[in-house]
């Protein structure tokens, strides 16, 4: 009995005498029911005392209260930027934490001398196992994944203590991290580059494959260029047979030569065309026929799509295998800055024709 029940008791009793004093005044009791009230009144307390004493045993409850099981001891150490393998060669992570344990009953009598290393070593053995999986790209991601995976309280392989780990944060060297940088960049420069290059070859078959297959496809494609305007079209047959001539390395075929617009000569008079080239002269070459392409449609020269379209031009012959004309094409319209009509003459050349002083 504890003293506070003790107390209890002694108050109890008092005040049941008192209770009982004054019923007996006040109901005349007899002389001999006055001892037999004492009796009872010190008697009753002491009966109590003995059976508490028994039933809480041969200590007091404080005492046997003290003497339960201790509470759990806890203990934590701290780990800095241990480098954990990932699963590329040579990127290592950077794992810190707050490694916490408690003791358990071990089976063995061997004495634990250093339980901070045996819990670090259980808890780098399970950040371990989850980050040589994982790449490296994304340590962030992988920490959180850490986070969950090692706050559950697990037994370490001896089974003394019970292990786990929190305040996780997983990082990559600063030289590291810059050549994953770098890397994404260099793939998403060659994602884009392939794109383009694969739009280009799609562009140049286009071209050779289906519009400058032959006339016939020429035509229908410079139709419906022009809003289905026919008359413009009848009109550019010439120049739409020789341009599909150029971009096959080919002759303008016979049925089509009558319409293009052949050259004057001026010296004969205006009412007189030359005559038909004989077989000592040139026949005009598929520049020649490009040239005339180009001035009829307004792409003279010194215009800036005409660069342009001559690169085109030669990119889809190349792809027939005709790199001789594609380079005379290039050569005769495409040629260096340093000798482009605009630059003018060699200074040399403009030197040369000073008169010379005696």
């Amino acid at each position: 009995m504890t003293t506070g029940s003790k107390t209890t008791t002694v108050f109890l009793t008092i005040l049941c005498g008192l209770l009982l004093t004054i019923l007996g005044l006040t109901q005349h009791w007899p002389a001999f029911a006055w001892p037999a009230l004492a009796v009872l009144l010190v008697g009753i307390p002491a009966v109590a005392f003995k059976i508490a004493a028994v039933r809480r045993g041969p200590l007091p409850i404080d005492v046997q209260e003290q003497h339960t099981a201790p509470p759990v001891e806890r203990r934590e150490h701290h780990v800095r930027q241990v480098a954990l393998p990932s699963n590329w060669t040579d990127y290592d992570f950077l794992f810190s934490a707050t490694v916490r344990w408690y003791p358990v009953e071990a089976t063995g009598n061997a004495p634990l001398l250093n339980p901070a290393g045996l819990a670090v070593e259980a808890v780098l053995d399970r950040a371990r196992l989850i980050t040589e999986q994982r790449e490296p790209g994304r340590p962030s991601l992988i920490q959180h994944e850490l986070s969950g995976a090692l706050s559950r309280v697990r037994p370490d392989p001896t089974g003394h203590l019970h292990v786990m780990a929190e305040d996780i944060t997983l990082i990559l060297r600063e030289h590291d991290q810059e050549r994953l940088d770098r890397l994404a960049e260099v793939r998403k420069d060659k994602a884009v580059w392939e794109h383009q290059r694969k739009y280009e070859q799609s562009k140049r078959q286009y071209l050779s494959e289906d519009v400058l297959k032959d006339t016939g496809s020429a035509v229908v494609w410079w139709l419906a260029k022009n809003d289905d305007h026919v008359e413009k079209t009848v009109a550019d047959l010439g120049l739409l047979a020789q341009l599909t001539s150029a971009a096959n390395d080919t002759d303008v075929p016979a049925r089509l030569r009558d319409l293009i617009p052949g050259p004057h000569d001026e010296r004969l008079g205006p009412d007189l065309v030359q005559a038909p080239a004989t077989p000592f002269e040139q026949e005009p070459t598929a520049a020649d026929h490009f040239e005339a392409f180009l001035n009829s449609m307004g792409v003279t020269d010194g215009d800036i799509r005409r660069a342009m379209l001559v690169k085109q031009i030669a990119d889809v012959i190349k792809t027939q295998d005709q790199y001789e004309t594609a380079e005379d094409l290039l050569r005769r319209f495409d040629p260096p800055p340093s000798f482009t009509p605009d630059a003018g003459e060699p200074p040399t050349a403009a030197h040369d024709t000073t008169d010379e002083t005696p």
